[in-house]
């Protein structure tokens, strides 16, 4: 399974931008997909995830993006997007796809990564 990520590239202060991730392949079962970022001398951290459960989807999201960010997922085409509303410079970071689950019924919980997508904000 591999993860293509878009819809990074540059704004100012206040503006959006929407990410998408569309997984390549097919698989037999999503535990949670998200995305994470690293800014420039930073460790990565998660932004927003979306679990899958038996009662439907729930989400989850850092303190930093509440209220500015929305997660959603794409049943149909198994792809994920990230809202990005009021964007602040401190924004600014490389953003990764991520999905942890079972590519078939018999292999182990697997996490994929995409390749990132830079988001800039310029204040």
């Amino acid at each position: 399974v591999q993860l293509q990520a878009s819809g990074g590239g540059s704004v100012q202060a206040g503006g959006s931008l929407r990410l998408s991730c569309a997984p390549s392949g097919n698989m037999f079962s999503i535990n949670h997909m998200g995305w994470y970022r690293q800014a420039p001398g930073q460790q990565r951290e998660l932004v927003a995830m979306i679990t899958t459960l038996n009662t439907g989807d729930t989400t989850h999201y850092a303190d930093s993006v509440k209220g500015r960010f929305s997660i959603s997922r794409d049943n149909a085409k198994n792809t994920l997007h990230l809202q990005m509303n009021s964007l602040k410079p401190e924004d600014t970071a490389v953003y990764y796809c991520n999905v942890q689950g079972w590519p078939t019924d018999y292999a182990p919980r697997t996490d994929y990564w995409g390749q990132g997508t830079l988001v800039t904000v310029s204040s």
